[in-house]
């Protein structure tokens, strides 16, 4: 459908494309032919109602125009039980009177109205006249078949008898109305009236609008949510717990900032906000960035470099053995070395199940006081993605997080089945989650195609990301290659370009719009999480394409129904972008 956003699926769908969803109807004359219309017109024909519009002459009140393909366009006037034609001309009920009223007349002006102002549209651009009619029905009385007026013969009215075939009439009529200077409908013709008659000429299509603001309402719940923080200042060893989209980074953020500045009867204090992969780390110090000096903490970044600024060495970052055990060990000297000035009041650990055993040490040792310094940690046991399962060596009190706040409700919906517990949902409403069926070696190439029709539809570049399962896609190799891999993920926010990533390194990140490629078999471990972690990214457009079986086996028949996978499904079952999450 060019140019609209209601029943975009409508094109491969029985019936007609119908605008608006949910038309103002304000009789039961006018609903009952709205119903009968939407049950009779076939696949590619367009119904509107609720059109109005003003000329020169007067103003005018459209209660339904129909578009059929290869045919061309009626205007329809609806009229109640009460019309009647008499000697006088014609009449209708208003308020228990009858008053004097020409259906054929406003269906006629009308008619004339909305093909002037289709023709004299930029859009139109010159195309010649395609065929024009107007019609009068009457869904509750009966005029009989020999009724016939000079400007209304019997095949334009459509009385109480005729509306079980009321469309093929209306099929027929344009067929039998005589247009010496009219045309048949091209293919587009229509779809370019419907787009002059919903869309006034120089509005743009922006994607943005309501994803900005599902935005504002999530960052809102976020801190409506974060009188949580009050609950833990008596408390020093805290660990929030929280499924995806849950607010968890938010939260670790004006926590850090609280705590940083103090006030309230609190001193301020030395913090430390650390995590695990270098894109939330990123993500963490811009936003502290923004804030006033008061406000930040003294350490924003990677539980690396957290030990690099006392001197720790790097090592490659192929050398496991390293990261896991002589850089932790090194670490934890180092730290228990520390002068009082250079320790920290708090620590606060984002992204927590990231984090190996050998890890908690350092960050204890770099504590003022082992035993009374505040440690808080936020973290979501579905998404440890990697072989780690440490867990910190001191008793923390949990705090659990139930509200999903940053994902649509469809979303949310989709991957529910893979939270670590019940969610409930408290984002705003958003299109449908789509699945696109794709062999595993087939399934870059689909991601891509897919990401392709995204920015047609009109989002941003900047506003999408795709993210792999497996196998890494080709421009983030070329974008990640070297040692520089802050310098990769600064494009994550720096470029107005797709982003392409994995969801490896994506944990607590976010995307408005995310094209999730399952390109793996699933044997992999933790693929389940890997799932989770990718289709959690999408705060309000997720389109995920994989084999179906595979999806299947990862993530539980449940999750294949809410994708609208059918147990027999199979890459080549289906059109390129079948289903929709329910």
């Amino acid at each position: 459908m060019t140019g609209t956003d209601t029943n975009d699926a409508a094109d491969d769908a029985a019936g007609p494309w119908v605008w608006p969803a949910e038309p103002k109807l304000s009789n039961a004359s006018e609903r009952q032919v709205w119903q009968d219309l939407v049950a009779q017109l076939p696949s590619g024909a367009f119904l509107l109602g609720n059109l109005r519009l003003s000329d020169r002459n007067k103003n005018h009140e459209i209660d339904a125009l129909v578009l059929l393909p290869g045919r061309g366009a009626v205007v329809l006037e609806v009229k109640g039980s009460g019309v009647a034609w008499g000697p006088d001309g014609w009449t209708v009920m208003r308020a228990q009177h009858q008053v004097r009223a020409d259906p054929v007349d406003q269906a006629r002006t009308a008619m004339y109205a909305l093909r002037n102002l289709v023709e004299h549209d930029a859009r139109w651009g010159g195309r010649e006249r395609i065929r024009w009619a107007h019609a009068v029905v009457t869904p509750f009385t009966r005029f009989g078949p020999d009724f016939a007026l000079p400007d209304l013969p019997r095949w334009m009215l459509h009385d109480k008898d005729d509306q079980r075939s009321l469309a093929q009439r209306l099929a027929e009529q344009l067929d039998r109305t005589e247009h010496a200077d009219a045309r048949r409908p091209h293919e587009g013709d229509l779809e370019l009236v419907v787009e002059i008659l919903t869309r006034p000429r120089g509005m743009a299509v922006d994607r943005l609008a309501e994803s900005d603001e599902r935005a504002a309402v999530a960052d809102q719940l976020t801190m409506e949510q974060a009188v949580l923080l009050g609950a833990t200042r008596l408390l020093r060893r805290v660990e929030v717990r929280g499924g995806a989209g849950s607010g968890k980074t938010v939260l670790a953020l004006q926590q850090a900032k609280d705590l940083s500045r103090g006030g309230a009867g609190r001193s301020r204090e030395r913090v430390a906000l650390l995590c695990y992969s270098i894109g939330l780390a990123e993500h963490l110090t811009r936003v502290v960035s923004t804030w006033g000096w008061k406000e930040r903490p003294a350490f924003v970044g990677t539980f690396h470099d957290f030990g690099r600024q006392w001197g720790a060495p790097t090592g490659s970052r192929t050398d496991s053995a390293f990261w896991e055990e002589r850089l932790p060990a090194e670490m934890a000297r180092l730290a228990a070395q520390l002068p009082d000035a250079q320790r920290y009041d708090s620590i606060i650990v984002d992204e927590a199940q990231d984090f190996a055993d050998s890890w908690w040490q350092p960050v204890l040792n770099a504590l003022r006081d082992e035993q009374t310094s505040g440690l808080y940690v936020y973290s979501d046991e579905n998404q440890r993605l990697f072989a780690r399962y440490g867990e910190p060596p001191v008793p923390l009190v949990p705090l659990v997080l139930d509200h999903n706040l940053r994902n649509t409700r469809q979303i949310l919906d989709a991957f529910a089945p893979l939270a670590p517990s019940r969610m409930r949902p408290r984002g705003s409403d958003g299109p449908d989650v789509r699945f696109v069926p794709a062999a595993i070696d087939d399934a870059l190439e689909a991601a891509d195609d897919a990401v392709e029709r995204l920015l047609d539809e009109g989002w941003p570049q900047q506003h999408v990301c795709l993210l792999t399962t497996g196998k890494r896609h080709p421009v983030q190799v070329e974008r990640a290659a070297g040692d520089d891999q802050e310098a990769y993920w600064r494009t994550f926010w720096e470029t107005d370009d797709v982003f392409y990533g994995h969801v490896l390194g994506c944990k607590g990140l976010e995307r408005r719009v995310v094209v999730l490629c399952v390109n793996d078999d699933g044997a992999r471990e933790r693929a389940r999480e890997r799932l989770y972690v990718g289709m959690s990214r999408a705060t309000d457009v997720l389109v995920v394409v994989g084999d179906p079986e595979v999806i299947r086996a990862v993530g539980g028949p449940e999750v294949a129904h809410r994708l609208g996978i059918r147990e027999s499904s199979r890459p080549d079952a289906g059109p390129a972008d079948a289903g929709a999450a329910r």
